[in-house]
């Protein structure tokens, strides 16, 4: 299976002051394509700056970092924001929506500046939020929907480009414990499409959908084996995912 994240010996160092803090530590980690990837670790632990690297919006101070094959580490800073775009759909706990904007034009965006033809970018947009059950709300503005269906927005948002990697950070955060259910099933029904899938968490209910956990502690990882509690199957009559509880023994 091909390699869609491969990090060697990733360190990242700040520096306040005199100061050095050592975020990351001589890191290695490896997701496959298809991979859901959970990573869990207490606060400061350096899992958001795991994220941020992952996510190209942060580099390693040393190691190497590779991207679906590409070498990250001499990109320039506009060569490496073309390649998140390009490859990385980030799905947010604060779901970063334009309130100005209606749920359909905020799902374009990414093809906006990817300078897609606006005919083009708005059926993209459209078929997305039909597949995350949001077509008859296209033309709503943000604050005109719930918490759940701000998130299946985000969700639609970092899909309408076809990336290979979903980058989610917290994304039950600021939804309850039954629109939360909701997210993780459809995230994992886009999983089962074939679609990478690398989810920051601290809940570990919220980890048991994924294939893989990853614990950081101190800028240090270590897996734990795990099994998915839900198998998830995606109801293509209807373009959007239908989500089989499946009880494993």
């Amino acid at each position: 299976m091909p390699t869609t994240i491969s990090m060697k010996q990733v360190n990242k160092i700040y520096t306040t002051g005199k100061i050095p803090f050592h975020a990351l530590k001589d890191v290695d980690f490896e997701v496959e394509q298809g991979d859901f990837v959970a990573i869990m670790g207490p606060s400061g632990s350096g899992k958001s700056t795991l994220m941020n690297i992952i996510g190209l919006l942060d580099v390693p101070s040393s190691g190497n970092y590779e991207l679906n094959g590409i070498d990250v580490k001499d990109l320039s800073d506009d060569d490496r924001a073309y390649l998140r775009n390009q490859e990385i759909g980030f799905v947010f706990q604060s779901f970063h929506l334009l309130p100005q904007l209606t749920l359909l034009e905020n799902v374009e965006l990414p093809l906006v500046y990817a300078a897609m033809p606006g005919r083009e970018r708005r059926e993209r947009a459209r078929i997305a939020l039909e597949e995350v059950g949001l077509a008859r709300w296209q033309n709503h503005r943000p604050l005109e929907v719930s918490g759940g269906q701000m998130q299946r927005t985000s969700i639609a948002r970092a899909l309408v480009s076809s990336p290979a990697l979903i980058l989610a950070d917290e994304p039950t955060g600021n939804i309850d414990s039954q629109a939360s259910s909701e997210i993780m099933k459809l995230i994992s029904a886009f999983n089962e499409r074939g679609t990478t899938v690398v989810l920051i968490t601290h809940e570990r209910d919220i980890a048991e959908y994924a294939s893989r956990l990853i614990l950081i502690r101190d800028g240090r990882l270590s897996e734990e084996q795990m099994s998915r509690h839900a198998d998830v199957g995606v109801d293509t009559r209807f373009g959007a995912p239908a989500i089989t509880e499946v009880n494993h023994v």
